[in-house]
């Protein structure tokens, strides 16, 4: 509920009981990050449950699904047959929809439906100003295009002892690459193609650096969008915990994360890259790898929070990567440190900018918790 990738979107939940454990506070760890949600705010516009538990036993709760819900005014509603709802969607695909209040049906409201895939999502979860997350243990220095990035995946990246500067998506990264020893590409919501600044600017920064690229999610197909490969609207899109990627490097099945509705086309990446997997359950494209260069991305969450880790060792590849490049680059360039300096650690912000809860989109209605 708190992952950003969810604005603008209903959540349908298919256990049949949800909130029996509560929600926990919003305690931050040794990196100063968020413990138990990947952003500060619920990111969904509305929440379907078919049964809401009233009472929660857990040693981290500290409120309940309900009261949660209505303190950050998104609208929920249980009672629901949530099978049907899954049914219909199964064959429908992804549809609009909307929670209101009242019995009676209004056929002139079908007229105000409003489609959040019309709409630049990025642009409300992505920080406008740059923050950062410095590491304890480590002395590289990533530059992070936030397109809504989960609070998982800056640990996966500063528990590996990179600190990270988190920039808006649209911020010309290329201009100020030289200042880092990487450039990891966030997950984020909604239709890629919104944001073609942002593939723009990546492909002017491959043009320009050799810095090693990662991107997960949105950042896998922005990625794939600034070589010139197309991406495509899913019927249903992947949304599961247990998803079987195939590596095409080792011929390894990892169980993947994932949260989309787009995905790249895997007959448009450019010969210059390679498939790195595809999904087993309908041989989408699941990432891409360049045959030389450190660059490559994924469509599943390596990060997971709550697992699974199958595919985690894909940040120590990122992370390798980096190190090396680092170590290239001091050789050529003894002056240049890459490391945050005290000064610009104290100037930026530690947390997101500017970034306003995921309340409904186009109103803004008294919460309801039926």
């Amino acid at each position: 509920m708190t992952d950003p990738s969810y604005r603008g979107q209903i959540l349908v939940f298919t256990q049949p009981l949800i909130g029996n454990y509560g929600v926990p506070s919003s305690v931050r760890d040794e990196y100063n990050l968020l413990k138990y949600f990947e952003s500060p705010n619920i990111q969904a516009a509305g929440i379907v449950v078919a049964d809401a538990a009233l009472q929660y036993s857990h040693w981290t709760a500290v409120e309940s699904l309900s009261e949660w819900c209505a303190r950050e005014g998104v609208p929920a509603i249980s009672g629901v047959d949530t099978r049907a709802i899954v049914t219909y969607l199964r064959e429908q695909g992804s549809s609009l929809g909307k929670l209101v209040v009242g019995e009676e049906y209004d056929a002139d409201e079908d007229e105000a439906f409003e489609d959040p895939g019309n709409v630049n999502l990025v642009a409300k979860v992505s920080t406008k100003a740059p923050w950062h997350i410095p590491s304890p243990v480590g002395d590289m220095h990533v530059a992070l295009i936030d397109c809504g990035v989960k609070e998982n995946i800056l640990r996966s990246l500063v528990a590996r002892g990179v600190s990270v500067t988190c920039l808006p998506y649209d911020y010309p990264v290329h201009k100020i690459a030289s200042h880092f020893d990487g450039v990891f590409i966030s997950n984020g919501p909604g239709d890629p193609t919104h944001c073609r600044t942002t593939s723009d600017n990546l492909r002017k920064l491959m043009e320009t650096s050799q810095i090693p690229i990662m991107g997960i999610c949105l950042g896998h197909q922005l990625l794939a969008m600034a070589i010139g490969a197309e991406t495509i609207k899913m019927k249903y899109g992947n949304r599961a915990h247990n998803i079987p990627a195939l590596d095409l490097m080792t011929g390894k099945c990892h169980i993947t994360s994932q949260n989309h509705g787009y995905a790249v086309d895997a007959t448009t990446i450019p010969a210059e890259f390679k498939e790195y997997f595809i999904n087993l359950n309908d041989s989408s494209n699941e990432g891409m790898i360049h045959k030389h260069r450190p660059i490559f991305s994924t469509q599943f969450h390596p990060e997971a929070k709550g697992g699974p880790l199958d595919s985690s060792y894909l940040f120590d590849a990122y992370v390798n990567s980096v190190s090396q490049y680092k170590k290239t680059q001091s050789s050529l360039h003894p002056n240049m440190a890459n490391r945050p300096s005290p000064l610009l650690v104290d100037l930026l912000a530690k947390e997101r900018v500017g970034v306003a809860p995921g309340v409904p989109l186009y109103q803004h209605p008294e919460p309801v918790v039926a």
